[in-house]
C-alpha cells in the first residue's frame, strides 16, 4: 500500500510513523519546513484533564506516548475560575475527571498559594489542578516524529507544495503521482487542498497571539484562567503567555504579535501573580475550528482522508490522533475506542457551514 501524507506537523509526522509501521510506503510533503506551521508556534501544554470519557481516553494516550519518546516535561496544570457561582461547575468537571481515571484534584485557593506563592490566589473562586500533565518543546518534538518516520523508511519532501490532480493523485512540481490513499494533515491548508479534489470541509482559522517572557525567580504551574480566557505555561526560567483569539483569512495573515495583545496579556500576567513580567518576544499562530469543536478525522472520498480542526489541541492531541488515522487508513480497529470514528467523522458536515470559528453562537460567519 502508498500513502501520501500532506502536512508535516506533529500529527502528519505521527501518522506517516504509525503507517510505516504497518508496512505501508508512505511519502510526507511539506509545503514548507517540518513543523512550520501550528506545530511550531504551539504553547506545548499538554493534559489529561478531560470531563468527556473518549476525550479523556485521547489526551491519557497522547501523554502515554510522548513519555514513551521522552518528549513530555511533568508540570502539573491549574485552571481556575475568578467569578462566584463556578465552584460546583469545576467540581463537577473533576468529579467526570476522576470516574475516568484522571489524577486530577479540586484544590482550594490557600493551598494554591501555599503551592505557588508567586501566584495571586485572592480572587479566585474554584480551582482544579491535573498532576499527570507535563509540557513539550515543539521543536524538539518535531525533530524526535522525523527521526521516528525516517528510521520505519518515510520518505520526507520538504519545500514540496502539493496539490489534488484526483482524491489520490498528488501533483507536485515534478509531476503527478497516484497513490492508494492520501491523508491531509496540512491544518487550514486542508481546506483548499481536499477542495481540489471536489471536498467541502466545515473547517475555519483562527488567529491565536503568544508571547515568552524575560525570565523570572519563582515556581508556577502551567495555569488556564478560564475567566480572563488566558494561560500560561513555564518555559524555563520564564513564562510562555498565550490568548488573543480572533477569526484571521489563513491566506492573509499576520504572524508577528499585536502590540496591543502584548501589553495586554502583561497586564493579565500582572494581576494574576506577583511578577512584573517583560516580553522576550511573541508571535501569532493559526488554529482550525469546527462548528461542534471536534476535529475532523477520516475519510472524505475514497482514499482520501483529512486530520484537521484542532481546536488548538493538536500538538497535545497528536500521538493518538496520528495513530488513529494511520489505523483506520488501513483498516484496523482504532486502540482507543470505535466510537471515535462516529464522532470526528468529516462528513457529518455539509461543509458550507456559517459559524464562529471561536464559540460565539450568535455571530454572522
Amino acid at each position: 500500500m502508498r500513502v501520501a501524507v500532506a502536512g508535516g506537523g506533529a500529527v502528519g509526522l505521527v501518522a506517516a510513523g504509525d503507517l510505516a509501521d504497518r508496512g505501508v510506503d508512505v511519502t510526507l510533503y511539506e509545503r514548507d519546513e517540518l513543523g512550520s506551521g501550528a506545530t511550531g508556534r504551539a504553547a506545548g501544554i499538554c493534559y489529561d484533564a478531560f470531563a468527556g470519557k473518549l476525550d479523556a481516553a485521547v489526551a491519557d494516550r497522547a501523554l502515554a506516548r510522548y513519555r514513551e519518546w521522552g518528549l513530555l516535561e511533568p508540570c502539573p496544570y491549574v485552571w481556575a475560575a475568578r467569578e462566584r457561582g463556578d465552584e460546583t461547575a469545576i467540581r463537577g468537571q473533576v468529579e467526570e475527571m476522576r470516574a475516568h481515571g484522571r489524577a486530577v484534584e479540586r484544590i482550594s485557593p490557600a493551598e494554591l498559594g501555599d503551592r505557588y506563592p508567586t501566584l495571586r490566589t485572592e480572587g479566585i473562586e474554584a480551582a482544579g489542578i491535573a498532576t499527570a500533565a507535563g509540557v513539550l518543546d515543539p521543536d524538539a518534538v518535531v525533530t524526535r516524529l522525523v527521526e521516528r518516520a525516517r528510521a520505519r523508511g518515510v520518505t520526507v519532501e520538504m519545500t514540496a507544495p502539493v496539490s489534488l490532480a484526483e482524491p489520490t493523485t498528488v501533483e507536485t512540481s515534478s509531476g503527478k503521482r497516484d497513490f492508494d490513499a492520501v491523508v491531509a494533515a496540512a491544518g487550514p491548508a486542508t481546506k483548499p487542498l481536499v477542495a481540489d479534489a471536489g471536498v467541502s470541509l466545515a473547517l475555519k482559522a483562527y488567529r491565536t497571539q503568544a508571547l515568552v517572557t524575560d525570565p523570572f525567580e519563582g515556581a508556577l504551574p502551567s495555569f488556564y484562567d478560564a475567566t480572563a480566557e488566558f494561560y500560561w505555561r513555564p518555559h524555563g526560567d520564564a513564562l510562555l503567555v498565550g490568548g488573543g483569539a480572533h477569526a484571521a483569512d489563513p491566506a492573509d495573515w499576520d504572524a508577528e504579535a499585536d502590540p496591543a495583545f502584548v501589553e495586554s496579556i502583561l497586564e493579565d500576567v500582572r494581576a494574576a501573580t506577583t511578577l512584573d513580567p517583560t516580553a522576550d518576544r511573541a508571535w501569532a499562530g493559526l488554529c482550525t475550528a469546527t462548528p461542534d469543536r471536534d476535529p475532523l478525522v477520516g475519510r472524505v472520498a475514497d482514499g482520501l482522508w483529512v486530520a484537521t480542526g484542532w481546536q488548538g489541541h493538536g500538538l497535545m492531541r497528536a500521538p493518538a490522533m496520528g495513530e488513529f488515522v494511520a489505523e483506520r487508513v488501513c483498516g484496523t480497529s482504532p486502540r482507543i475506542d470505535a466510537a471515535l470514528s462516529d464522532r470526528f467523522d468529516p462528513t457529518r458536515f455539509d461543509g458550507d457551514e456559517q459559524f464562529d470559528p471561536l464559540g460565539d453562537p450568535t455571530a454572522d460567519w
